[in-house]
C-alpha cells in the first residue's frame, strides 16, 4: 500500500464522549476531517456509492441525478469512483450527471474545456449512458444562449447529490465573488483572478477565456444533498471563511451555509485554521502533549501579543488555558520556562550536528560526522529558495551534500529564453540552431505537449542553472549535482501523469548510492496533485520500501521537511530552525539568481509577482521576527524544518 503524506497530528481534541453538538460547535456547515485526501475521496466515494444504490434499490424510475465539478479537486474521487465501478461496486447505466461550468466560446474536445476533463477523468472509464450525460456547452450559438441556459438551468433543478469543490475565494463554479444567492444558470465575466488561476492549463492568461457558463448559486442550492471538498492547504484560509464565519457574498461557498443538507469534507491541511485544530482547548478537553502545550501556548503570545516569558497566570485563565495548568501540573511560569527552552532548543547554526559538542539539547546529533545528506529538490531550483542558507551551511562544514532534481522544471521556461541562449551560443561560435529553433517554437499548437525538441533544450537550460548555483556554493557539480527527470512529469503539458514504480526505482538507486544520513524533502501540503507532493510522496514511498526491505542504513537516517516560497511552518511546528546571517542570506540570494530563466518573465508565477529571492527573503526574515516577538535572539533571518519520523 503506496503511503500519502501527511504530518502526524500530536495531541489535540480528545473525540471520545464528546457530543458531536460540541465538537461541531463553531462551524455553520458540518466537517469531517481526514487525515489524507486519499482517506477523504474514500468517504466521498461511499457517499456517492450508497446514493446511487440506495436510489435504485428504491425502485424509483427515473435516474439519480449527479452534480460534477472539474479542477484539480475532483482528480481523487474521479479515480475511486473508476476504481469502484470496475470492482463491481457500483453501476452508472441509472446515473445522469450535470456538470457546474464550462468556458465559452469553447470546444467539447478542446483538452482545456471542462467537459474534455470530466470525460477523460471519469465518463469514459464507467457505463453511463451517453443520453444521460448534461455537460455545459461552451460552442452553443450566443444569438442562442439565453435559451439554452434556461432549459439547462430547468433539468439541472432535481439533482439529488452534488459533490464540488470550490476556489481559493470560495468560488464555487464560475459564481464569482459578489455572486447573488437567487442567480441561475447563466453567462459570466470571468475575474482576472479566475483567469490567471487557469493560466496554466491555457499557456498564459492571454489565451485563457474571458468568459464562462456556470449553474447560479440558486441552482446548487436546489440539490437535495451537498458535498462541498477542500484539500490542501491553500484552501485551509476559505474553508475557515466558508464553514466557521458569516456567509457573505464576497465568498460565494459561504452562502451554502443554509442550505439543509449539507457538509462539508476536508483533509488536515485544509482543516488548518479551523478552531477545532487551531485552538481545540476552546472546543472541548485536549489530549496536553508536549507539542500541543507548545501550540496552546504560541497561541496565547499571538493572543495577547506578548512574549513567552511574559504570560501571566490570568492570561491563561482569561482565554481558557486554565485546564493546560490542571493537566500538566505546573505553575504558569513553569510552563513558560519549559515551551521557552523547547523552543530555544529548536535553533541550531549547525544542520548537520556539531562535532564533538554536547548534543542533548540540540535538534541533530553530532555524530556521525560528517554526515552523508541528499536535498531532494522537485524543481531545479527549490533547493535554493527554500533552504539555500541551510545548504550553505552544509556545504561549509564538510558534510557529504548531495542534491536531487527531481523533475527537469523544462515546461517552465519562455520561449524568449530558448532563443536568448541559442544566440548567445551563435555569438559564441559555437553553432547556429537559432532558425531551426524559431522554426520548432512557431510549430507548437495551443493546448498541445510542445515539442520533444524544444523541451530537451529548456531542461539543458535548467540544468545548466542548477549547476551553477551548485557549484557557488564550493560543491562539484558533477559528483554531487544529481538530475532524476521523473517520468510522471516528462508530458510535456502542463498535465502530468500518474506516479509509478519507476519514478519510485529511480529515487531508490539515488538512495541506495548515497545511503544518507539525512534527507531534505519538499513539505509543502497544498494541491495534493501538485509536483512538489508527488515528489515528496514518492521519496518517503522509496524509503519506506528500503525500510521494509531492512536496509540498515535506514534506522539512521533522519527526514526534514522544508517549506517552499509561498509558504512557512507555524513556529509550533517546528523542529529545528537554522539561523543565517546578512552574509549568508546574500550568498543563498545569489545562488538563485543564477536560476536566470525563472527571473522577471516566469511562466507561472502565481498569485505573488515578486521574484523567487523577495519571496523567500521575505519569509525566512519574518521567521526570525517573529522568534525574536516571542523571546528568542535576534536573526536577520532563520530557515525552519519539520522532523518526520520513517
Amino acid at each position: 500500500m503506496e503511503k500519502k503524506f501527511s504530518l502526524p497530528q500530536d495531541g489535540g481534541l480528545v473525540l471520545s464522549g464528546i457530543p458531536k453538538d460540541i465538537v461541531h460547535r463553531y462551524e455553520k456547515i458540518p466537517t469531517s476531517i481526514y487525515e489524507t485526501e486519499s482517506e477523504g475521496v474514500k468517504y466521498v466515494a461511499d457517499v456517492v456509492v450508497k446514493a446511487i444504490n440506495d436510489h435504485e434499490a428504491s425502485g424509483v424510475a427515473r435516474p439519480f441525478a449527479l452534480g460534477l465539478t472539474t479542477g484539480r479537486t475532483p482528480l481523487g474521487i474521479y479515480l475511486e469512483l473508476v476504481e469502484r465501478y470496475k470492482q463491481g461496486l457500483v453501476s452508472f447505466k441509472n446515473v445522469e450527471v450535470f456538470s457546474l461550468d464550462e468556458f465559452y466560446p469553447i470546444g467539447a474536445r478542446e483538452i482545456q474545456s471542462r467537459n474534455f476533463r470530466i470525460h477523460e477523468d471519469l465518463l469514459n472509464h464507467i457505463d453511463i449512458k451517453p443520453e444521460n450525460v448534461h455537460l455545459i456547452n461552451g460552442n452553443v450559438p450566443l444569438e442562442e444562449l439565453q435559451a439554452y441556459c434556461a432549459e439547462y438551468d430547468r433539468k439541472a433543478r432535481n439533482i439529488d447529490l452534488m459533490v464540488i469543490g470550490m476556489g481559493v475565494q470560495g468560488q464555487i463554479g464560475f459564481n464569482e465573488p459578489g455572486s447573488y444567492i437567487k442567480s441561475v444558470t447563466r453567462m459570466v465575466q470571468l475575474t482576472y483572478e479566475s483567469r490567471k488561476a487557469q493560466l496554466n492549463i491555457f499557456n498564459g492568461v492571454e489565451n485563457t477565456p474571458k468568459l464562462a457558463i456556470t449553474m447560479g448559486l440558486n441552482t446548487v442550492m436546489s440539490a437535495k444533498r451537498i458535498v462541498l471538498m477542500a484539500w490542501g492547504e491553500d484552501k485551509a484560509n476559505v474553508i475557515k471563511k466558508v464553514v466557521e464565519d458569516d456567509a457573505t457574498r464576497l465568498i460565494p461557498a459561504s452562502l451554502l451555509q443554509n442550505h439543509p443538507a449539507i457538509e462539508a469534507v476536508v483533509d488536515d491541511p485544509a482543516a488548518d485554521l479551523l478552531t477545532v485544530r487551531k485552538a481545540p482547548w476552546l472546543v472541548g478537553p485536549c489530549d496536553w502533549t508536549p507539542r500541543l502545550v507548545r501550540k496552546a501556548v504560541l497561541w496565547l503570545c499571538s493572543v495577547v501579543k506578548k512574549p513567552i516569558l511574559k504570560l501571566t497566570y490570568k492570561d491563561y485563565i482569561e482565554h481558557s488555558l486554565g485546564e493546560l495548568l490542571d493537566a500538566v501540573a505546573m505553575t504558569y511560569d513553569d510552563v513558560n520556562i519549559k515551551v521557552f527552552n523547547d523552543l530555544q532548543h529548536t535553533i541550531t547554526g549547525w544542520p548537520g550536528g556539531k562535532p564533538n559538542a554536547d548534543d542533548s539539547t540540540r535538534p541533530v546529533p553530532s555524530t556521525p560526522f560528517p554526515k552523508r545528506v541528499v536535498i531532494f529538490s522537485p524543481h531545479p531550483d527549490d533547493d535554493v529558495i527554500s533552504m539555500g542558507g541551510t545548504f550553505i551551511r552544509l556545504a561549509e562544514q564538510g558534510h557529504d551534500v548531495h542534491v536531487a532534481y527531481e523533475t527537469s522544471g523544462n515546461v517552465a521556461v519562455h520561449d524568449d529564453v530558448v532563443v536568448q541562449h541559442m544566440d548567445t551560443a551563435r555569438e559564441l561560435g559555437f553553432g547556429d540552431r537559432v532558425d531551426e529553433v524559431r522554426q520548432i517554437i512557431a510549430s507548437k499548437k495551443k493546448g498541445e505537449p510542445e515539442p520533444r525538441a524544444l523541451l530537451d533544450i529548456k531542461g539543458a537550460i535548467r540544468r545548466a542553472e542548477a549547476r551553477a548555483a551548485v557549484r557557488s556554493f564550493g560543491l562539484n557539480a558533477d559528483m554531487n549535482a544529481h538530475f532524476l527527470n521523473l517520468p510522471f512529469y516528462e508530458t510535456g503539458g502542463i498535465k502530468k501523469g500518474q506516479r509509478t514504480d519507476k519514478d519510485i526505482e529511480i529515487i531508490t538507486e539515488l538512495l541506495q548510492q548515497v545511503k544518507p544520513h539525512q534527507v531534505y524533502l519538499a513539505g509543502d501540503l497544498a494541491d495534493p496533485h501538485g509536483t512538489h507532493r508527488v515528489c515528496t510522496e514518492a521519496v518517503l514511498e522509496a524509503l519506506y520500501r528500503l525500510k521494509d526491505a531492512g536496509e540498515e542504513w535506514i534506522k539512521d537516517c533522519v527526514v526534514w521537511l522544508y517549506r517552499g516560497a509561498w509558504m512557512e511552518w507555524d513556529i509550533d511546528m517546528v523542529d529545528m530552525a537554522v539561523p543565517l546571517s546578512p552574509d549568508e542570506l546574500i550568498k543563498k540570494r545569489h545562488a538563485i539568481y543564477r536560476h536566470l530563466s525563472q527571473k522577471d518573465i516566469v511562466p507561472f508565477p502565481g498569485d505573488d509577482s515578486r521574484e523567487f529571492w523577495q519571496r523567500a527573503e521575505e519569509r525566512t526574515q519574518n521567521t526570525a521576527r517573529l522568534y525574536d516577538l516571542l523571546g528568542m535572539a535576534e536573526y536577520q533571518a532563520i530557515e525552519v524544518f519539520v522532523k518526520m519520523n520513517l
